[in-house]
């Protein structure tokens, strides 16, 4: 597997896009879900085309309530199961031992470390021998994300990632869920576009960019956990 591949997953639509990453990529390919709204527009479309893709989430036990009901209503609604990865217990059981368990709100470098042990570790556990990776990312998130692409080379990952959305926006992403009566967190609806774990986001206020609301103690206009981003902290964006 390599990105040779790249120019081979085409489409104007979303889902002809996953179709044609289907079609191009031998073996594993992994959605990874969150339960926003466009991972809830992805899972649609994907059970809708009846696609080989795993669907897989990362529970990192600080969810919403809403998040974990809506979990459940999803794969009723689908009748598709989703495969859950958690924390390590030892380093997360250490973590709390030695910084409490809301230590993340202390400094940049704790909550950094509390996003590896819930969401970075098992990330890569969720993506362990995969061909490909699907992310429900938006160009228009925010400027860190404005040179998102279709299809990208993870090399650190050794495997393409592919954001179908990239090129939509939100309100033609609501419209779809709207007119497809796609289940989604009533969150949304009270003022959170982007939904992570219930201590670290707030609703935004008027004015505020969709990723204002996560981390909002920070004072870093690069709202990310480290599952988009290389090494050097750059949101992995960058063709092949």
């Amino acid at each position: 597997m390599n990105a040779d591949l790249l120019p081979l997953i085409i489409g104007s639509t979303p889902v002809e896009r996953l179709r044609s990453l289907r079609e191009a990529v031998d073996g594993r390919i992994v959605f990874t879900t969150s339960f926003g709204i466009e991972a809830q527009a992805l899972t649609h479309m994907i059970a809708g085309a009846g696609l080989d893709i795993e669907l897989a989430t990362l529970d990192t036990g600080r969810l919403f309530p809403s998040t974990y009901k809506l979990w459940a209503e999803t794969e009723q609604r689908y009748g598709l199961k989703i495969q859950s990865f958690h924390p390590d217990p030892g380093r997360l059981a250490k973590f709390i031992a030695e910084k409490g368990v809301n230590g993340f709100y202390d400094s940049r470098p704790a909550r950094e470390s509390c996003c590896d042990i819930r969401k970075v570790e098992p990330m890569e556990r969720a993506l362990a021998g995969a061909s490909a990776w699907i992310a429900g990312l938006r160009a228009d998130q925010s400027d860190a994300r404005s040179g998102l692409k279709l299809a990208t080379w993870d090399a650190e990952r050794a495997l393409i990632k592919v954001t179908p959305l990239f090129d939509w926006t939100r309100e033609a992403i609501a419209d779809f869920c709207a007119a497809h009566d796609v289940p989604i967190n009533p969150l949304h609806a009270k003022g959170f576009p982007s939904i992570g774990c219930e201590p670290c986001t707030r609703a935004i206020l008027p004015g505020e960019n969709e990723r204002a609301g996560r981390w909002w103690w920070e004072n870093d206009e690069v709202k990310e956990c480290g599952l988009h981003v290389d090494a050097s902290g750059r949101l992995v964006r960058r063709a092949a």
